[in-house]
C-alpha cells in the first residue's frame, strides 16, 4: 500500500473540514484532506437557507438573544458554554466569510441580507428576529466553493475520492494513522500524522426518506465506534418539516421565512393551533410534529391524505425568483409544480443528526473512563459528525452552517497549539481490525466468497441478497421503529431486526466478476457504518425515557429535567449506555435555566 506523512489529516472536505484545513495551511502546517467525493460535492453544498449571526442589518439584534434562542431551541440540552462561544463568534465569522468571497445577497443599503427563521427572537422571546444571512437559497453552495478556492490558494493537499476506513492506533494505543481506499484505483493508502480531525458530516442515509446526499453514511462515527470511543445523544434526529413529499428533497425553511404558509386539506393555516405566537416559524421539531398530527387526524392533502402543502402563491413572483430560485427549481423538477402558481406538497424528512462524536468546545474528542470525561490529545471532530453540543435536542435552522465554520476554525487553532505537530509517530501500528475489514470485502471478489454472491446494484434476482437490499431494509426498519413519534415496544422491536441484518451482512458477498466497481466495495464499507449507527440510535432512544426536542416518546410525553437533563453516551461494546452532564454554565454571562418551551 502507499504511505504518506503529514502534520495533520482532516477526514471530510465539507465546510467544517475546509475551514479547519484553511486555518492550518495558512500557518504552514502540512495538512492533508481526505474526501470521499470531490470537495465541492460535499453535502454542505446543499445547505439552502443561510447562516445565523446577530448582525442587526434588518432589525435590532444581539448575540445574547441568539444564545437564548439556541438554548431554548435545544430544549435545554445544549451545553451553554459552547453555545455562548458559537453565538459570540458568529458576527466575526460571517464577516470573515464575506472577505473569503462568499457572495451574500444584499440589502439596498449594501449590507448583507438577512431573513427571519424559525426559533429566532428579539429580547429573549418577545418578538421575531431577522438573523439568517443568506446567499439567495444557495448559501451552503456559496460558502463551500469560497472555502475550497481559499484552500487551493494556500496549497492544501487533497486526497479526493478516497474513502477513509479506520483510525489506526500504535502500540501505545494512540491514534497514529488512518487507512483510506482510492475509489478510482482500488489502492489503499496509509496516512500517518500526529493530529487527526473528523469532519465527515451526518448520516441521514440511515432513514428511507431523507434530505441527505447518498454520501451521508456516518463514516467518521463508525470509525470512532470501532476505536472503542462513544457517540453522544444519538437518539436525536431532526426531521425537517418540509421535505418534498414522497421524495425527501429539502425545501428550505427560508421559504417560510419569506412568508410561506403551511396548509392542510381544508386550506387551513394550521400552525396557529400548535404555535399561536410564531406560527409557521416555530422550531423544526414543533412544526414536524404538527404536520404528522394533521396527517394522522385525516387532514392531509392528496388522494391518500398523506402530505401537507406549503403555499407560496400569495408571495411576489419576482421575490420567489430572486430569493428562492433553488426552491422553485426543486419544485419544478421533482413535483412538476411552479410554486408561484401552485402549493408544494411536503412531508417531514430526516434532515440532521444532533448527536455525534462528543467533543469539548475546542473540538477535542471526549471519552469516559473511570466515571470521568477525558479529552483525547490528538483526535478532533467538528460539524455534523461532532456533538459539542450546540444543538442539544433540536437544531435551529441557520445554526448548522455557523457550527461548521466556528468550530472548524477553533479546532484548527487548538491543533496549532499542540506540541505534537511535527514528525509523526513511527511506532508499530495495530492493523488487525482494518485489515480484517479490507480482506472481508476483497475476498468477496474471489472464489472463496459465498456461492450466493450477488451484485450490489438493483439488477438482482428475487432469491439473491445484496448490500443494496440490506441497506433498503435498514432504512425501512429505522423509519418504522424510530420516526417522529416513538414508544418502548416499537423501539425494542427494531433491535432483533437489526440483528438479522447483521447476520445477512456477514453472509453476503460481492459479485464474483471482473465487472465489480470499487463503488460497490465502498457501499459495503458504508453499510457497516450505517448499521452500527442504527444500533446506537435505537439503544439511545430506548434509554431516554422522556420527550425532549426531536425525541418524542408517546409513552413518556413530558420532559423530565430531574432525571434526564443529561447527555447519553453509547459505546458499541455490549451496546452500553452511559451519560454526561449538560453544561448549564456559560463562559461569561449568566446561564439560562430550563423552563417550559413554547412558541
Amino acid at each position: 500500500m502507499k504511505q504518506a506523512q503529514f502534520d495533520a489529516v482532516i477526514i471530510g472536505a465539507g465546510g467544517a473540514g475546509l475551514r479547519a484545513a484553511l486555518q492550518l495551511a495558512q500557518s504552514n502546517v502540512k495538512v492533508a484532506v481526505v474526501s470521499k467525493v470531490f470537495p465541492t460535492r460535499s453535502h454542505t453544498v446543499a445547505a439552502q437557507g443561510g447562516i445565523n449571526a446577530a448582525l442587526g442589518n434588518v432589525s435590532e439584534d444581539n448575540w445574547h438573544w441568539h444564545m437564548f434562542d439556541t438554548i431554548k431551541g435545544s430544549d435545554y440540552l445544549g451545553d451553554q458554554d459552547a453555545i455562548e462561544f458559537m453565538c459570540r463568534e458568529a458576527v466575526e465569522i460571517v464577516r470573515e466569510l464575506e472577505h473569503f468571497g462568499v457572495p451574500f445577497s444584499r440589502l439596498d443599503s449594501g449590507k448583507i441580507y438577512q431573513r427571519p427563521f424559525g426559533g429566532q427572537s428579539q429580547h429573549f422571546g418577545e418578538s421575531q428576529a431577522t438573523r439568517t444571512c443568506a446567499a439567495a437559497d444557495r448559501t451552503g453552495h456559496a460558502i463551500l466553493h469560497s472555502l475550497y478556492q481559499q484552500n487551493l490558494q494556500v496549497g492544501t493537499h487533497f486526497f479526493n475520492e478516497h474513502l477513509a476506513l479506520d483510525l489506526i492506533k500504535d502500540e501505545q494505543h494512540q491514534i497514529a494513522a488512518i487507512m483510506s481506499l482510492d475509489i478510482q484505483t482500488g489502492e489503499y493508502h496509509l496516512l500517518r500524522a500526529n493530529q487527526f480531525l473528523i469532519a465527515t458530516g451526518g448520516a441521514g442515509q440511515l432513514f428511507r426518506t431523507n434530505t441527505n446526499a447518498m454520501i451521508n453514511t456516518g463514516d467518521g462515527l463508525g470509525m470512532v465506534l470501532r476505536a472503542g470511543l462513544p457517540l453522544m445523544d444519538m437518539e436525536f434526529w431532526q426531521f425537517h418539516p418540509t421535505g418534498v413529499a414522497g421524495k425527501g428533497m429539502l425545501i428550505s425553511e427560508g421559504a417560510r421565512g419569506e412568508g410561506g404558509v403551511l396548509r392542510n386539506a381544508q386550506g387551513e393555516a394550521f400552525m396557529q393551533r400548535y404555535a399561536p405566537k410564531v406560527k409557521d416559524l416555530a422550531s423544526r421539531d414543533v412544526v414536524s410534529r404538527a404536520i404528522a398530527i394533521e396527517i394522522q387526524q385525516g387532514r392531509g392533502c392528496g388522494e391518500h391524505k398523506d402530505y401537507i402543502e406549503l403555499d407560496l402563491t400569495h408571495l411576489d413572483p419576482e421575490m420567489i425568483k430572486t430569493r428562492l430560485p433553488g426552491i422553485r427549481d426543486i419544485s419544478l423538477t421533482f413535483t412538476g409544480q411552479d410554486p408561484i402558481n401552485s402549493p408544494i406538497p411536503i412531508h417531514p424528512s430526516c434532515h440532521y443528526m444532533m448527536g455525534g462524536i462528543p467533543t469539548n468546545l475546542h473540538g477535542q474528542v471526549l471519552t469516559k473512563q473511570d466515571g470521568q470525561m477525558h479529552a483525547l490529545p490528538n483526535l478532533y471532530a467538528i460539524g455534523e459528525a461532532a456533538c459539542v453540543s450546540v444543538h442539544g435536542a433540536n437544531r435551529l435552522g441557520g445554526n448548522s452552517l455557523l457550527d461548521i465554520v466556528v468550530f472548524g476554525r477553533e479546532a484548527a487553532r487548538h491543533m496549532q497549539q499542540q506540541t505534537q505537530l511535527g514528525s509523526a509517530s513511527d511506532l508499530p501500528l495495530q492493523m488487525q481490525q482494518v485489515e480484517q475489514r479490507i480482506h472481508k470485502w476483497q475476498r468477496a471478489l474471489s472464489n472463496n466468497a459465498s456461492p450466493n454472491n450477488t451484485p450490489l446494484s438493483a439488477n438482482i434476482n428475487d432469491n439473491a441478497d445484496s448490500i443494496y437490499l440490506i441497506k433498503q431494509d435498514l432504512q425501512r426498519i429505522m423509519e418504522q421503529h424510530c420516526g417522529v413519534f416513538r414508544d418502548a415496544p416499537n423501539l425494542a422491536a427494531g433491535l432483533p431486526k437489526l440483528d438479522a441484518l447483521a447476520e445477512r451482512l456477514n453472509k453476503v458477498g460481492l459479485e464474483d466478476s471482473a465487472q465489480v466497481f470499487n463503488l460497490e466495495r465502498v457501499q459495503a464499507f458504508e453499510l457497516e457504518n450505517l448499521l452500527a449507527l442504527g444500533y446506537a440510535t435505537l439503544h439511545s432512544a430506548l434509554s431516554r425515557q422522556e420527550s425532549r426536542g426531536a425525541h418524542s416518546r408517546v409513552d413518556f410525553p413530558e420532559r423530565d429535567d430531574q432525571a434526564w437533563l443529561k447527555h447519553t453516551l453509547y459505546f458499541s461494546e455490549n451496546h452500553r449506555i452511559d451519560d454526561k452532564p449538560v453544561n448549564l454554565s456559560p463562559l461569561t454571562v449568566d446561564g439560562f435555566k430550563p423552563k417550559p418551551r413554547v412558541y
